[in-house]
């Protein structure tokens, strides 16, 4: 299946128009992002947005959280963490890279590099994101809307994170970010992209399928004891 974990929430219209553009073009879920304040009152339409998208594409909610505060994002993860199938941080600064990849709670470290002239990633945080099962999460619209230097840094980057995704073998997903229907690519031409930089066909394939085991696991964590080991109902 094709997943997107990132495509940026806005209001019930615009949604249904990203949510069928997306559908068109080959994707089979899709997660709207929305940050800390937003989350809560896009909770308020979801069962709207559900009755619309029936039978056309699956979709659920990722709460993204923006902050250089260690201590907030904590905050803000214990406080949305049974509410949302998927939390990701917005990285970039070194402290929140090493404190999300550190964190069980959390299930994506997004954009380590963003503004960075690195990946944000090292040998010790590639460690930690494999130890806690925290996904990176590497984002297409920071090419398509970046040139010239900027966008070769950023390819850079990437390739910098599939070294270290090699040899560690952490978790790690790519996603668009569109925030309209313009930014959507059909799953080919994002294959193709991501071929182009560097990934193999079943790396990429593999990132589908780490995308729609966060979702998995996250629909039965409060029955997790620890990885791969789950309570179940003994109905014998």
């Amino acid at each position: 299946m094709f997943f997107d974990l990132n495509i940026k929430g806005s209001s019930l219209d615009d949604n249904l128009k990203l949510a069928i553009e997306a559908s068109k073009y080959g994707w089979e879920h899709i997660n709207f992002s929305y940050d800390q304040n937003d989350f809560k009152d896009a909770q308020e339409f979801k069962d709207e947005l559900s009755d619309n998208l029936k039978s056309i594409i699956d979709f659920d909610y990722t709460l993204e959280i923006k902050s250089n505060n260690v201590n907030e994002i904590r905050k803000i993860a214990r406080k949305f963490r049974s509410r949302a199938s998927c939390i990701s941080v917005v990285g970039g600064d070194l402290k929140v890279n090493r404190a999300v990849l550190e964190n069980v709670q959390m299930d994506v470290l997004s954009r380590p590099y963003l503004r960075r002239y690195d990946s944000g990633l090292n040998h010790v945080l590639a460690k930690e994101a494999l130890r806690n099962n925290v996904a990176v999460e590497l984002c297409f619209k920071d090419v398509l809307k970046s040139y010239l230097a900027p966008r070769s840094k950023v390819i850079s980057n990437f390739k910098d994170v599939y070294t270290l995704y090699r040899k560690f073998d952490f978790p790690l997903i790519l996603s668009s970010r569109a925030e309209s229907v313009f930014d959507i690519r059909t799953t080919h031409d994002f294959i193709a992209f991501f071929t182009q930089t560097g990934l193999t066909g079943s790396e990429i394939e593999k990132s589908f399928m780490t995308a729609e085991k966060i979702l998995e696991f996250n629909r039965n964590r409060k029955n997790m004891i620890l990885t791969g080991v789950r309570r179940v109902d003994d109905e014998a």
